[in-house]
């Protein structure tokens, strides 16, 4: 892999506000190339992403970035207010463009737009024709032949994959000398994913990527982890890298092993040298008791006892220390790193129990009852979130009564949803359902206001969210941590849900809480109804049925 080093830490420190340190003392380098940056939930890649691209201050320590740096946050999705003209990150330019002629000649408009500004709204939308990221799309056929159109419709109204991809577009258009990717298969179908694969293998400059995307962690030259404040880098790809680290495991193991034994064995030398000890000095008093020696000899004789057994009992204990330190540092090289622990109760619902009615554009009609799992797919942009929060709720459209077809706002055909029980857990692809300015205790007790606070942080720590995190706010949580969050404050809902309704439920979470959350919901006793793109994780939590979802709103069962 190159070795130019594109970006510097040097002893890195950041603390929140709360005196939380995500980030403590870390140093080292990125290459020139692309490396993925992996860790558990919680480690920090997302602040020191941030702290990277100046979008963060360091409490202490530097960051040097060889030239120009781009950001795409994994929230990016979130902010639901800003346009497509803001995600290319041409918003400036369009307006000053815009304003412009309209009339307004002030010179620091035209100072903005430079020589090469005047038609970037139609280059903008080319690059997003000719990265498919919209075409088919409602978006897109509400747009019509208008760039402006394009460029000013909201994040709210695009697909979780569509405002990713638009994202991406933008920052292949900027040209950055260094470029931070932030978990950005989150939510991407399969066809966007291949086209993200695609840019990162053909990348040009520093990329540094976070993800849990095996397949694009197999496109990098090299693989960095960041694991309790320390940075540590290999040259190759994540499978590499397990297969080194598995190896390293092994070693470390056995030494492991090797100081355990021979602590075991200090530890017998040093009882059998105190129990010699002891046996001299029983001796020592029988002789005086028996007068076998005249004082002075006897107190020759002890004075030389108690320096040899001083000695001996010093060396003993020594060793016993030494070997006790061998220990200690083995088992900080032996991994044994925390997992959530998820534990469905049971929502009592009976076999057969209608929960929930599907309806696709063309009039067919899918019932979803307890306990059946069911899988919504199809690629970004045809609807499946905004079924969901029909569904839930939570979106423009009320959860009443089924109509015999539904319209979306360009005048397409929608798929309409009802649910038949209020007791409905919503887990949203955007996490915005979270009161930011919240504790994360007192955003779990709005879903479990029953249950007393010191049960809560039990439950909590179950979630890996634990002491202070328990009562930091929920604005200071990285990706990882807001995730875990909501699905503690779904799963620990008091009563629980008896329908659990998932959009892109794995995005976030490192490869060893998806196998718990896995494990939980195949095990779960209500209804499930989930979207994903993630083929293995469908698989996995043993489906009962999967409906495809159209561009035309109709619903097709895959299987049942």
């Amino acid at each position: 892999m190159p070795t130019t080093p594109a970006v510097v830490l040097h002893d890195l420190t950041f603390s929140w506000p709360d005196g939380a340190t995500p980030i403590a003392g870390v140093s080292g380098a990125f290459a020139t190339g692309r490396t993925g940056l992996v860790g558990l939930n919680g480690t920090g890649k997302s602040t020191l992403l941030r702290l990277i691209a100046g979008r963060l201050t360091p409490t202490s320590g530097s960051v040097t970035v060889a030239g120009t740096v781009d950001h795409l946050p994994q929230r990016i999705t979130l902010d639901t207010d800003a346009t497509v003209a803001d995600l290319l990150g041409v918003r400036h330019v369009v307006d000053a463009v815009r304003a412009i002629a309209d009339g307004d000649v002030r010179p620091e408009l035209f100072d903005v737009v430079g020589s090469d500004g005047w038609d970037l709204e139609e280059r903008a939308v080319a690059a997003l024709d000719a990265a498919d990221v919209l075409a088919g799309s409602s978006a897109a056929a509400s747009a019509g032949s208008s760039p402006g159109g394009v460029l000013d419709r909201r994040v709210g109204t695009l697909s979780g994959g569509e405002a990713v991809l638009t994202a991406v577009t933008g920052i292949r258009l900027r040209a950055a000398d260094v470029v931070l990717l932030d978990e950005p298969t989150n939510n991407l179908d399969g066809r966007a994913r291949e086209r993200l694969h695609e840019l990162v293998r053909t990348w040009r400059g520093a990329l540094v990527v976070v993800s849990h995307d095996r397949e694009l962690l197999e496109l990098v030259d090299a693989t960095a982890e960041l694991r309790t404040g320390g940075l540590s880098t290999f040259g190759g790809t994540y499978a590499q890298y397990q297969e080194w680290l598995a190896v390293q495991q092994e070693a470390a193991r056995s030494t492991l092993r090797d100081a355990e034994q021979r602590l075991r064995r200090e530890k017998r030398q040093r009882i059998e040298v105190q129990e010699r000890i002891a046996h001299s000095e029983r001796q020592g008093r029988k002789d005086v008791a028996n007068r076998k020696y005249v004082k002075a000899v006897v107190d020759d004789r002890r004075n030389a006892a108690e320096k040899s057994q001083g000695a001996r009992r010093g060396a003993a204990a020594e060793a016993e220390s030494r070997a006790r330190d061998a220990v200690a540092t083995a088992e900080r090289a032996v991994r044994d790193d925390d997992r959530i622990v998820v534990d469905l109760p049971d929502p009592d619902v009976p076999a057969g129990r209608r929960l929930a009615v599907l309806r696709g554009a063309d009039g067919r009609e899918v019932v979803l009852a307890g306990p059946e799992r069911v899988a919504l797919t199809g690629p970004n942009g045809v609807g499946k979130t905004t079924l969901l929060e029909q569904l839930v709720g939570t979106g423009a459209s009320s959860p009443g009564a089924v109509g015999p077809c539904g319209a979306g706002p360009d005048g397409a055909p929608r798929a309409t949803a009802q649910r038949l029980t209020e007791r409905v857990g919503y887990l949203p692809q955007r996490l915005d359902g979270l009161d930011d300015a919240a504790t994360v205790l007192d955003e779990v007790r709005r879903r479990a206001p029953h249950v007393v606070p010191g049960e809560l942080r039990n439950r909590l720590a179950r979630f890996l969210v634990r002491g202070d995190q328990v009562d930091r706010p929920v604005r200071t949580l990285s990706g990882g941590e807001r995730f875990r969050v909501a699905l503690a404050s779904l799963l620990l809902a008091d009563p629980p849900a008896q329908l659990l309704v998932l959009d892109e439920p794995t995005n976030n979470l490192d490869l060893a809480s998806v196998d718990q959350l896995v494990q939980a919901l195949a095990a779960y006793r209500g209804g499930l109804l989930v979207v994903s793109h993630d083929r293995s994780f469908l698989e996995r939590v043993g489906l009962t049925a999967e409906l495809a979802l159209g561009r035309d709103g109709a619903l097709a069962e895959v299987r049942r």
